[in-house]
């Protein structure tokens, strides 16, 4: 491709495991309908923690969509991952006469914040219980986070650029600009994404060391940013991945594009300095529409980061105020995690998907659970609301001080 004609990274393929839905089609109907899917946690093992709610994926066998041979090596975010994966190349039309002929035009790039906590606890706790002897081999890579993408690329024959991302939260973010970077440098097709899977004993407990972690056991007030009751937020488990190709190859073998990915920029600005990421989401934020050539006034639709923590969502206000100026206060806001919960690098690939989708509708999912605004923004509340959506901007802090930020354009706004 010229340089007069350069490759834009499109997004032909979507796939959805996640606390209300494990396919798309089921979870975009929920998300739109603002469903509230919080409840108590009911993992075993872990009834006994302060951490009460969260989004858990209920619906979802992993034998039904994984082989044998690959589930035994492999923990339950890896599962989540190769489950979606699947559904994203399928819905591409990537099939194995694809990969078959060109397996090094095709690669992997995830993002993972906390790996494979179920099945390193298992194993410890048989090195504990009954000795070495009866420790599998697999323990030395299922808990890593770079497994998902290590058995997507093998299990499916994608040999191109693979890589792993930890960046955060944000990460997802960044793994799906890493994808279209990739894609405009000259690989011809990337699945990219992340899932995470925190709802087990040690990675629970791990998780009770972060001050903005809601422990209410009351599933409607657990996790209510923007709001005068916001008290945290509630983990969660599964996500998205997406098949990430040249757009004008998509169409060329008749593949729907959904969107665009046009800018994408990111920051650091240290953990739980709430206050500091105004300007980090500020920076993101304007790099992201630099490197779209977008202007404030094209932002159709702000899906949020929403912490759930004050100093957190006040920050976040004032930096889509700052960069957007009057027309922050006019564009619409959303944060549909509030139905789920926050899944670490998984909750923005998922705002990532719920926003390609609402532009493909022209309709905004509402933020379940939230009513009374503290902040001056358009929050979409109660409803879903009808809107012509053509670009989308999407943002997401990491705990430990990552911020990202994304634009996304509707396929036929090109």
């Amino acid at each position: 491709m010229s340089a007069l004609h350069p490759r834009r990274a499109a997004v032909t393929g979507i796939g959805v495991v996640a606390p209300n839905g494990t396919n798309t089609d089921t979870f975009w109907k929920s998300t739109r309908e603002g469903m509230s899917v919080l409840d108590r946690i009911t993992r075993e093992g872990c009834e006994h923690l302060p951490l009460r709610v969260a989004g858990q994926v209920r619906a979802f066998e992993p034998s039904a969509a994984i082989e044998e041979r690959f589930l035994v090596q492999t923990d339950r975010f890896t599962h989540y991952a190769m489950a979606a994966a699947d559904l994203a190349l399928e819905e591409a039309r990537i099939g194995r006469d694809i990969v078959t002929d060109a397996p090094f035009s095709l690669g992997v790039v995830t993002a993972a914040g906390s790996g494979g906590g179920e099945f390193g606890q298992r194993e410890l706790q048989q090195l504990w219980g009954r000795g070495s002897r009866f420790v599998g081999p697999y323990q030395s890579i299922a808990w890593f986070y770079a497994a998902s993408t290590g058995q997507i690329s093998i299990r499916r024959g994608l040999k191109g650029p693979c890589s792993v991302l930890a960046a955060d939260e944000a990460g997802g973010l960044d793994a799906l600009a890493h994808a279209a970077r990739a894609v405009e440098r000259g690989t011809d097709v990337m699945v990219a994404g992340s899932t995470e899977a925190p709802l087990a004993p040690y990675s629970m407990v791990c998780q009770l060391g972060y001050e903005e972690l809601s422990t209410s056991d009351d599933p409607a007030r657990a996790y209510r940013p923007f709001t005068t009751g916001a008290c945290g937020f509630v983990p969660a488990e599964g996500g998205a991945m997406f098949v990430v190709e040249d757009a004008a190859s998509a169409r060329e073998r008749g593949a729907h594009v959904w969107a665009t990915v046009a800018g994408h920029a990111s920051t650091f600005t240290g953990a739980s300095c709430w206050e500091l990421s105004r300007e980090g989401l500020v920076q993101a934020i304007r790099g992201a529409l630099d490197e779209a050539g977008c202007a404030p006034e094209e932002i159709d639709v702000v899906f949020a980061d929403a912490l759930g923590v004050p100093e957190a969502d006040r920050a976040e206000a004032l930096a889509i105020a700052d960069v957007l100026g009057a027309h922050g206060r006019r564009v619409p806001v959303t944060a549909p995690k509030t139905g789920i919960g926050r899944g670490y690098c998984a909750a923005p690939v998922l705002d990532a998907a719920a926003a390609v989708l609402a532009m493909e509708h022209s309709v905004i999912p509402p933020t379940p659970n939230v009513f009374d605004i503290r902040y001056d923004l358009d929050l979409v509340t109660s409803r879903a609301r009808a809107a012509e959506l053509r670009t989308a901007l999407i943002l997401s802090r990491g705990l430990m001080g990552s911020n990202s930020a994304l634009v996304l354009r509707h396929g036929a706004a090109e």
